[in-house]
């Protein structure tokens, strides 16, 4: 393939490398977690109606830390009950009267019953909820859907030469035979290719933006599963209420957040607004000492808009804080804060392909996350935080596994040069139930974020579980309130200060 790009290496062998045996290995097991179901109507699917949920164990008294646990049986729309598992399920409890939510541990026992475990951490009247997302047999369209192909969004590369200005299909596998752009990352086992242009050299790309196709590799029958009446059905019949107790027990002592700390399942809840972590105690930080310990950090924010929500409210955290303009048009570039004083410095880069907007954002400058994480010293003032998934979802997964698996081995060599510096992962935040479920629906997310959790559970990092803080919060939006990001915030002033 011939290209006059100064970037591309030689091209990999093609035996599997590491990387390849690994991202089958992962996506072997994750195909085993997701077997195909036999779909041969709607009413032979889950149906939230028919299924049944009860309260083991009712109790006329419950007190703060006890387990409330629910079985499920799963039953389809003519009663009969389900033979096997795979159900997209969410569990929350909440009390909406004092601002708190947490979300429920739900165990699959692949037999078409379900056990919903709650931890009861806040006095007074609770109500429980157990939505059905999608029956296993939408699962299973959507993992085979996703994995079909590339075809649901297209890309549109810009090449600049002077005053001349072309536009050229780009994407992110080999699907024509022209001559043709190729970007390597990684050293070689990630690839963003584009049509070269006549007349223009591949280094000349500047800029790229996405379009959505007109593609489905859902049938007709299975697009049905994912009508708006389909998606997040409540399970339970009735609202479930019930009344706990403080009980005079006496909380045992945590200890403070810090790295390594084992992350449970769910990670916190909420109560009064605030964010209360289930493994560590947190500490409520004043201006004072949050200026205190920011003094002299640098802190390099890598991903997508879910983190720039961060940028936007940080200098509402730290007043010190403030928005250096580094050039550069719209929400996508490259964002400052500064400190000069303090010699405090915030910056946040989206994070590269695939980033999917109908914006043209720059390839310049662009923050592939493993390329960032390598082009830094590092030191006990440097912190790392960064995010992806959400831009990840309408791909096949084999995308985002070799993505993470770069990111992994870039922190371990960060860790090699400077195994002081700070790296904290934020997960992804659950979004809107009803938008474009074979792109973005959380079912993606869900799987995304259990990967992430496997890839990165031997590394000595921080986690800011906004996937199951969202849950808590019941925000239901990709882009939460600002009173949640302040939580995340805390979070990550607890790790840092």
């Amino acid at each position: 393939m011939k290209s006059s790009c100064p970037e591309i290496l030689m091209e990999q062998s093609k035996s599997p490398t590491k990387t390849d045996l690994r991202v089958r290995e992962i996506l072997k097991k994750i195909n085993r977690q997701i077997p195909p179901r036999p779909f041969l109507n709607h009413s032979s699917t889950t149906s939230a109606r028919e299924s049944t949920a009860t309260i083991l164990n009712l109790q006329d008294k419950y007190c703060i830390g006890d387990q409330l646990d629910i079985l499920l049986v799963a039953k389809d729309y003519f009663g009969r009950r389900k033979e096997y598992g795979g159900d997209f399920l969410r569990a929350r409890m909440s009390s909406p009267a004092l601002k708190a939510g947490a979300s429920g541990k739900v165990t699959d026992f692949n037999n078409g019953t379900y056990l919903i475990s709650f931890t009861l951490s806040w006095e007074g009247q609770v109500s429980l909820s157990v939505l059905l997302i999608h029956p296993s047999e939408g699962v299973s369209a959507l993992w085979r859907a996703r994995n079909q192909g590339y075809g649901k969004i297209i890309f549109k590369g810009t090449f600049v030469n002077g005053t001349a200005q072309v536009s050229a299909q780009c994407g992110l596998t080999q699907n024509s035979s022209k001559e043709l752009c190729k970007y390597l990352y990684s050293g070689g086992e990630e690839v963003f290719y584009c049509m070269k242009p006549q007349d223009m050299p591949c280094a000349s790309l500047t800029h790229v933006c996405t379009r959505q196709q007109d593609v489905s590799y859902l049938t007709a029958k299975e697009k049905d599963l994912f009508q708006k009446s389909n998606i997040g059905v409540e399970m339970m019949k009735d609202p479930k209420y019930i009344d706990v107790s403080q009980c005079n027990k006496t909380e045992s002592k945590r200890k403070r957040c810090e790295t390594g700390t084992e992350i449970p399942t769910p990670s916190g809840y909420t109560l009064q607004g605030r964010w209360v972590t289930a493994q560590c105690k947190q500490r409520l930080l004043n201006s004072s000492q949050i200026n205190d310990c920011l003094k002299g950090k640098l802190i390099y924010l890598l991903g997508d808009s879910t983190l720039r929500q961060w940028i936007y409210n940080l200098p509402k955290v730290a007043k010190t804080l403030k928005p250096f303009d580094l050039h550069g048009t719209g929400v996508l570039k490259k964002h400052l804060l500064l400190d000069a004083e303090r010699h405090t410095l915030v910056e946040w880069k989206k994070h590269s392909h695939p980033f999917v907007t109908v914006q043209l954002y720059s390839v310049i400058d662009d923050g592939y996350i493993p390329r960032e994480i390598d082009r830094l010293l590092g030191d006990k003032d440097t912190t790392i935080v960064f995010t992806f998934g959400q831009h990840f979802r309408p791909f096949p997964m084999e995308l985002f596994i070799r993505r993470a698996i770069s990111i992994q081995k870039a922190i371990e060599r960060l860790f090699l040069r400077s195994p002081d510096t700070k790296v904290i992962i934020k997960t992804e935040n659950i979004r809107e139930m009803h938008t474009d479920t074979e792109r973005f629906g959380d079912f993606h997310g869900y799987i995304q974020y259990l990967t992430m959790k496997e890839i990165f559970k031997d590394l000595h990092v921080d986690t800011i579980d906004a996937w199951d803080m969202t849950i808590a919060y019941g925000t239901n939006n990709v882009h939460p309130p600002d009173e949640v990001i302040r939580k995340q915030i805390d979070m990550f002033l607890n790790y840092i200060c």
